[in-house]
């Protein structure tokens, strides 16, 4: 608890939290109740814990309304997956469920994650007792903990890879929650010990908000190293993974009207060795827990701690908890932040694929039939799948006759292996219709938009220039958008606040340039920008600075 804070100002969470008794809560009670597809209020705020929303469609509200039926309910299940890689049988098993428990389709989170939608509430126990059996689970997916710990893809391509990915999994391990809930109401039905519980690291009210942590390895910034509440950037010399320089205070999310939040960018403080990042990330996680704001929780990231108390109050505190402090920071640079698409051949001979899904959605749509493509490939092929932090999937390990197979697979079920450049670079949160943030679309929206900018960049001879685009169905930030050059937040219903000006590497928030903007205006102003960046660029210029430089934006 915050020193300021007081039992009369903690929110509504926090008591819920209190009295959760380790995050049960009624929601074993809630679950048996056949009569309704939902649950209370409160579980709705704990099962988040276990990594599952209640959900409704928004595309049926009106008519079942008319009708005087309930909503039309389900659940959105989302895995722990730290630094995205599935097996074959792990990702088959998934395929599986969907058909099986959910909406036929997977979706690809930018968190490294897969999320399960319409899972209806008496498939709820069952779709999570088949993640049970394949060795994963949705523990602290959502909530006020740690979230799904992201790294930079592929562990399979060099050892320092393997490093950053065994780091990320130590990370996610030792924050993991303690609490034998999430078996006890999902898998077993049964106290799972008898054991008094504690949670040693995050308390009995856990953290005041929910904590994103990544690991990027540059020169590549695909994990977006600078958006998280906590960072690793690898610090590679003469070839080996020497340590890791420490970014805090990340954080995409914000509220339309209130200017006490805001997007910010991580702060690099310091340098740690391979050894003590665990015991970095408790020290700042714990710090966190101990002066972040229960009272407010649009105030409650750790980007706004370090706002209110100061960067250099922040890096004492943290120190303080370490046994070996923190040493100055290390030079590193980023050349980008998206997937490098395509294949990769590793060191030793093995091919790995970097596959472009829009949006990140496994579906068979018509003559496009991915799913499909993907399962055949998981059932037939020794290799390992990685979801990337731009919702791409890397089909890993392949041999060379495995190579020529999942090439004639994704061939015969209409998968194209790229896209256009700027296609390739976008990306959008699910919005509409399950997301009960959304204020417009996102998912189902940006294909269609990205048509119409290609068409306009094409224009100008533009078609293969790199320009990241992101969009987002509310202010919440999911995808990632105030850090892109082109950044699209949902506003109204088919209206955008239009951000400019992020860095091609991640590096910098997008100010906005546009409010509340229809698809004329936008296709209007990307337009006329389009053709001056064509004409007035500096060579090498990337989209994001040359509208800094011509003062389109100012930062």
């Amino acid at each position: 608890m915050s020193v300021s804070d007081t039992p009369e100002t903690l929110s509504v969470n926090e008591t819920i939290k209190t009295k959760s008794r380790f995050l049960r809560g009624t929601l074993a009670e809630g679950l048996a109740v056949a009569e309704s597809g939902a649950i209370s209020d409160d579980d709705q705020q704990l099962i988040k814990f276990h990594g599952i929303y209640l959900q409704d469609d928004r595309d049926l509200r009106a008519e079942r309304a008319k009708r005087k039926l309930d909503k039309a309910y389900s659940f959105m299940a989302r895995l722990r997956v730290p630094g995205g890689v599935l097996s074959a049988p792990q990702y088959l098993a998934m395929d599986r469920l969907a058909d099986e428990r959910g909406n036929h389709t997977l979706r690809l989170t930018t968190r490294q994650s897969i999320q399960f939608h319409g899972v209806i509430k008496t498939n709820l126990r069952p779709a999570l007792r088949q993640i049970d059996k394949v060795l994963l689970d949705t523990i602290a997916a959502c909530g006020d903990v740690n979230r799904n710990v992201m790294c930079t893809p592929n562990e399979f391509a060099g050892a320092v890879y393997a490093q950053a990915e065994a780091t990320a999994r130590a990370i996610s391990s030792h924050l993991l929650p303690h609490s034998h809930a999430w078996r006890e109401i999902f898998i077993d039905d049964e106290k799972v010990t008898a054991e008094a519980e504690a949670e040693p690291v995050y308390g009995a009210t856990y953290l005041p908000r929910k904590f994103k942590i990544a690991i990027a390895v540059p020169p590549q910034n695909d994990v977006d190293v600078f958006a998280h509440d906590l960072s690793y950037i690898a610090i590679v010399e003469d070839g080996r993974l020497v340590g890791y320089n420490v970014v805090v205070g990340g954080g995409m999310g914000a509220t339309h009207g209130d200017a006490q939040t805001y997007p910010r960018v991580g702060d690099v403080i310091g340098f740690c060795r391979i050894a003590e990042a665990v015991a970095v990330a408790e020290a700042v996680v714990t710090a966190q827990r101990d002066f972040g704001n229960r009272s407010n929780r649009r105030r409650a990231r750790l980007k706004y701690t370090i706002e209110d108390r100061g960067l250099a109050w922040f890096v004492a505190e943290v120190n303080k908890r370490l046994a070996v402090k923190l040493e100055p920071a290390r030079p590193f640079a980023f050349s980008g932040n998206g997937d490098r698409m395509g294949w990769l051949t590793g060191d030793d001979g093995r091919h790995h694929l970097t596959l472009f899904i829009e949006n990140g959605r496994v579906a068979d749509i018509g003559d496009w039939r991915l799913k499909a493509a993907l399962k055949e490939i998981a059932g037939t092929l020794d290799v390992s799948f990685i979801i990337t932090p731009n919702q791409n999937l890397i089909i890993a390990r392949a041999d060379d006759a495995g190579r020529a197979a999942i090439e004639a697979i994704l061939a015969a079920h209409g998968v194209r292996l790229r896209a256009s450049v700027l296609r390739e670079a976008a990306m959008a949160c699910v919005a509409l219709p399950t997301c009960a943030l959304a204020l417009t679309e996102s998912e189902r929206y940006l294909p269609g938009l990205i048509t119409k900018l290609d068409a306009l960049l094409a224009e100008h001879g533009l078609d293969k220039q790199a320009i990241t685009v992101r969009m987002t169905g509310c202010p919440n930030g999911c995808a990632r958008p105030y850090i892109a050059e082109i950044g699209f937040v949902g506003r109204n219903p088919g209206r955008y606040n239009l951000h400019l000006g992020g860095a091609h590497d991640g590096s910098r928030v997008a100010p906005l340039y546009r409010e509340d903007a229809d698809e004329a205006a936008i296709l209007g102003i990307l337009g006329a920008l389009f053709a001056d960046y064509a004409k007035a660029r500096e060579q090498g210029e990337t989209f994001g600075d040359f509208t800094v430089r011509r003062g389109v934006v100012a930062l």
